[in-house]
């Protein structure tokens, strides 16, 4: 099942009935990280629960989050004027790819996280 998650913001209040709906509809929806990791970060930063409801609600906060760094980071992309690498190259074949693939490049990472509010720094060398 593919579940469509819209986010709104409300103009009321949000009341107890609409939690408990809210997480009755979490119960259902199967989220893009699994629980068993989810559940295992939580209990490495001291979270130790054993309800699926909210180890669902930070995987969705989590899936949010990097639905939003990569849709920035895309956009960052884009504004630089980056053109999108193609699958061809030179050999083999004569038939030539028209897909374009984007390539997530720290260049486009870093304004992105920044907009979030994380500092990213490369180091001066690698080894």
């Amino acid at each position: 099942l593919l579940y469509t998650i819209k986010f709104e913001v409300m103009s009321q209040p949000i009341t107890g009935d609409d939690l408990l709906n809210f997480f009755k509809t979490l119960d259902d929806y199967q989220p893009t990280l699994p629980d068993s990791l989810t559940a295992h970060y939580l209990s490495q930063a001291g979270l130790h629960t054993s309800d699926p409801r909210i180890i669902r609600l930070v995987s969705l906060a989590t899936q949010k989050f990097l639905t939003e760094v990569a849709s920035d980071a895309l956009t960052h992309s884009q504004m630089r004027g980056n053109p999108a690498t193609g699958a061809g190259g030179s050999g083999g074949g004569s038939k030539k790819s028209k897909e374009k693939k984007n390539c997530l490049r720290m260049e486009d990472l870093q304004p992105a996280l920044a907009d979030m509010g994380i500092t990213v720094k490369k180091p001066q060398y690698y080894m």
